[in-house]
């Protein structure tokens, strides 16, 4: 499986194109803020055609460029129906520091919108497009919406969104932010994680669960029987 990445506007937030491999069809995930240059370049560089957008959840930076390019190319966009609001309302999970900026972020082009063809997506929901065969699996705690995307191909390789980073974890004081669940999330589902899954986060480096067992403070106190946060 081919991976390109890419960090897309402020937030550096991890843009991913995979393919089974070059001149084939492709899956974006999370095509943040001025994502398009990015995804156009890693398309024309591999031969490569998009048949559909992934989102691990419905923060800004990880939607914002879901409408352009999923209009644009005239595909589906997949998202969670507890984030599925956020779509056309993004200061709904916004801090009140970040929403007061966001006339200054927002240009005369953004559009915050559902794209034309979205679909809702559940727990254990079966994907199987551009020859690869995903897996939805709930995480809230960042956000109601969140959801981790697994593939086997293959290793097994997880796209965690923000709810695991590579020695950390995301937020959990926004709205719709839950430290329960992500207790709950961590302990039940990230933590079970097999030790040679790859991880590829939100944003930051890419990972290995078992560096993450025993590196990362927040699953080693889950493990431990405390509260991550």
């Amino acid at each position: 499986m081919l991976i390109n990445s890419f960090e897309a506007g402020p937030w550096q937030t991890n843009c991913y194109v995979l393919a089974p491999q070059a001149n084939s069809e492709c899956i974006i995930i999370d095509p943040g803020q001025n994502a398009l240059p990015g995804i156009k370049e890693a398309l024309e560089k591999q031969n490569l055609k998009p048949i559909a957008i992934l989102i691990t959840h419905g923060h800004l930076d990880h939607i914002w460029s879901v409408f352009p390019v999923a209009n644009g190319y005239e595909i589906p966009a997949f998202i969670h129906g507890a984030d599925r609001h956020l779509l056309t309302d993004p200061g709904a999970g916004l801090s009140a520091q970040t929403k007061a900026l966001l006339p200054e972020l927002i240009g005369t082009d953004d559009v915050f919108a559902e794209p034309s063809e979205l679909i809702e997506v559940t727990d254990r929901h079966q994907i199987s497009l551009a020859g690869l065969d995903f897996t939805v699996i709930h995480t809230p705690g960042h956000t109601a919406g969140s959801v981790i995307f697994t593939v086997s191909d293959p290793e097994l390789t997880v796209f965690t969104g923000d709810t695991l980073f590579a020695g950390a974890i995301g937020r959990t004081d926004l709205p719709g932010s839950s430290p329960e669940q992500m207790n709950q999330t961590l302990k039940e589902i990230i933590c079970r994680l097999p030790d040679s899954a790859l991880i590829y986060p939100g944003h930051g480096p890419s990972s290995r669960m078992d560096i993450e067992q025993s590196t990362n403070q927040y699953l080693l106190r889950v493990n431990q029987g405390l509260s991550a946060t």
